[in-house]
């Protein structure tokens, strides 16, 4: 009955951190952001004045996890020496268990640890086998070394990202002339750089005026499932995970509405090219209706048809050489 017990719990154990495990992958796909920034899909964009705080990491990629760099290696390295186990770990604290437990059960059984010296032998013998322990440990120098940490580097670029001065994409409605002729005439010819150069391909106006169109296109296409402009619009990649979740949506009977999309803010967190590819990352704040509704009886779910919901996010275009910009890439910013 005692074994028959422990299997039960075992297994509402490990039922219980199957379910926990599944509640949290499912939370963060949901929360996470999706696509590929080719060789910086796992590092963070610099922070902008539109967004100014940290986006949510690109975790449903298909871009394989980089191999750890050798500047990580001594900062793992002293992790592993920190960790290390004491006196009574590893080795030495199982031989010392062993001993111990085995002495008590030949206590008990009127034998001894060594045929009958009692307990206070027992003790005696336990101190020999600690001081033998220390001192061959003391001998070889195992724990002498402190534990080598490397420095970040983190920091330093947070700080230079910060004061990167960006470009402006204008709102909707802006124009060739009026007040967007007027925000390109008090901007300077050359804007200033940061030490990360965050922009490497030198973004135009008529890029900034595509994305912005794009927001909305891109928008409306998956509020209709569109899936042919979804797949003009977006990279194979990223044309998956929108697919994947218009199908989920459909299989709950659900459908998402988002209409008038109104960009409020927006600046070039970084851009830069590789391997005969642009990429360009955007921080974007945008107002749209965004509600979820049923899809058989026209029901609101969630979200309000009548007043605009506010959303800031980063979105990565792609440009092969000789095609137009594709979104590769879209995460949220934490609030």
């Amino acid at each position: 009955m005692q074994r028959v017990k422990r299997v039960l719990a075992m297994a509402a154990i490990g039922l219980a951190v199957m379910v926990t495990v599944a509640d949290v992958a499912e939370a963060r796909r949901a929360g996470g952001g999706f696509g590929s920034r080719g060789s910086r899909t796992f590092s963070m964009p610099p922070a902008t004045r539109t967004a100014p705080t940290n986006a949510a990491p690109i975790e449903r990629t298909m871009t394989p996890q980089p191999a750890p760099s050798a500047a990580t290696r001594p900062a793992a390295q002293g992790q592993t020496t920190a960790s290390r186990p004491g006196l009574f770990g590893g080795f030495g604290g199982s031989m010392l268990g062993g001993l111990m437990m085995g002495g008590l059960i030949g206590m008990l059984l009127g034998h001894g640890l060594g045929g009958g010296i009692g307990f206070l032998g027992l003790l005696l013998q336990i101190g020999l086998i600690v001081a033998a322990i220390a001192l061959a440990k003391r001998f070889l120098g195992r724990g002498s070394q402190p534990a080598y940490s490397a420095p970040s580097a983190a920091a330093p670029n947070r700080a230079a990202a910060s004061g990167a001065p960006s470009f402006r994409i204008p709102q909707i409605g802006e124009g060739i002339g009026g007040s967007a002729g007027a925000a390109r005439a008090s901007r300077p010819a050359t804007p200033a750089k940061s030490a990360w150069d965050n922009d490497e391909i030198g973004i135009g106006q008529g890029d900034l005026d595509q994305f912005e169109a794009m927001l909305r296109q891109v928008q409306a296409a998956y509020a209709d499932e569109d899936y042919a402009a979804l797949r003009r619009l977006t990279t194979p990649e990223a044309m998956s995970y929108l697919a994947e979740e218009l199908s989920e949506n459909a299989t709950k009977g659900l459908k998402n509405e988002v209409r008038d999309v109104h960009l409020v803010e927006g600046d070039v967190a970084e851009a830069w090219h590789e391997n005969g590819t642009d990429y360009a990352t955007v921080a974007m704040r945008y107002e749209s209706i965004d509600v979820m509704r049923e899809r058989a009886t026209g029901h609101v779910v969630s979200g309000d048809p009548e007043r605009p919901t506010e959303a800031v996010e980063l979105w990565t275009f792609l440009r092969r050489r000789g095609a137009d910009w594709q979104v590769s890439a879209i995460q949220a910013v934490e609030a």
